[in-house]
């Protein structure tokens, strides 16, 4: 695709780490009605993560669980894990679960999976963090063999067999080297808005480091394997910019002493629109988000797009109008379409 031609979004997804400021038990219910919204709104997927352990980091441990819940409360978006971390989980559980939880979706599930997780959770699960990178190679060359169907150690097979989910898998990785691998097996690629910056470009653009790992990822694609090209961003849209700055001043100093505490940081959240450029936020009206990702590089590659209020997190109403107006303003004026309606009977 020429430099110059702007983003084409074929597939829209809402993705929620569950971060609203509210009790646990709150948290699942407000992202299930996010959820909910988005599917009213015509978007094509929902995506969650798994975080073990730290609230701030995100408020779901237990992935397949929750979309059980919201699978029960919806009808027909798809419903993705991003990502189940890998290491920290016995593959073949994660194959039944998953398995499962297709069947009683009616065959929804993207089942995303990658390395993360930090190292204070590697510890608390008994695991050596050093070895994250071998435990996930590992783990997923068993899950991969578990969803295909084959025979596993011992003889036995996957019950319920799941065979269209290997088709659905999905691999997140910062690296070039991750994306071959991704490639390599025919999954999926997905691409954060975290992507950390090399120690020798701390400016460098999302660009600059996504499209190296787009580029690798469908060089090593089988033939005859369609590319699967998710890239999650921070979006938040309000229809005054003066309001969702105040939300973003709030929300993304919230997060920079959050780094501060880590040592990945230091000193007092700097200007708002600073914060805004050094955690790669879309922001604003909607002309004004429209502008913002026409300038993203990487999403000409992508197939598929994923908002995020994160790091912003305004409060639940104020995400259920973001995720309208990204749905009637912002992604149709790169070409993507809601699908259709649900009937009204089957809307519960």
């Amino acid at each position: 695709m020429p430099a110059s031609a702007p983003p084409r979004i074929a597939r829209l997804g809402f993705f929620t780490r569950l971060l609203d400021e509210a009790a646990p038990a709150e948290r699942y219910r407000l992202a299930t009605e996010q959820i909910r919204h988005a599917e009213a709104e015509g978007f094509d997927a929902a995506w969650v993560a798994q975080h073990h352990f730290n609230a701030d980091e995100g408020g779901l441990p237990a992935p397949f669980v929750f979309l059980a819940q919201v699978a029960a409360r919806t009808q027909r978006i798809r419903l993705g894990t991003g990502i189940v971390t890998l290491p920290m989980e016995l593959p073949l559980r994660v194959a039944e679960d998953a398995s499962v939880l297709d069947l009683l979706s009616g065959g929804r599930l993207e089942l995303g999976v990658g390395p993360g997780g930090n190292p204070a959770a590697f510890a608390a699960f008994g695991l050596d963090n050093a070895q994250r990178r071998e435990l996930f190679e590992a783990n997923l060359t068993l899950l991969r063999e578990a969803l295909a169907g084959r025979p596993l150690p011992g003889g036995d097979r996957l019950y319920p067999a799941a065979p269209g989910l290997l088709s659905r898998l999905w691999f997140a990785t910062f690296s070039v080297e991750g994306a071959r691998a991704a490639g390599a097996i025919g999954a999926g690629l997905l691409l954060s808005r975290t992507q950390p910056r090399p120690a020798h470009a701390p400016e460098a653009q999302l660009a600059d480091i996504q499209l190296p790992m787009i580029e690798a990822y469908r060089a090593a694609l089988p033939e005859g394997v369609a590319p699967r090209i998710l890239a999650s961003r921070s979006v938040f849209v309000a229809e005054e910019r003066a309001l969702a700055l105040r939300f973003a001043e709030q929300g993304l100093g919230r997060f920079h002493r959050r780094l501060v505490s880590l040592g990945r940081a230091e000193g007092e959240p700097p200007p708002v629109e600073e914060m805004i450029r050094r955690q790669d936020v879309h922001l604003g009206t909607p002309e004004e988000v429209i502008a913002s990702l026409s300038a993203d590089a990487t999403l000409r590659h992508a197939t598929e797009l994923a908002v995020q209020v994160h790091s912003v997190d305004p409060p639940h109403p104020f995400i259920l109008r973001s995720i309208e107006l990204v749905a009637r303003e912002v992604a149709p004026a790169f070409g993507w379409r809601p699908a259709p309606a649900l009937p009204a009977a089957r809307v519960a």
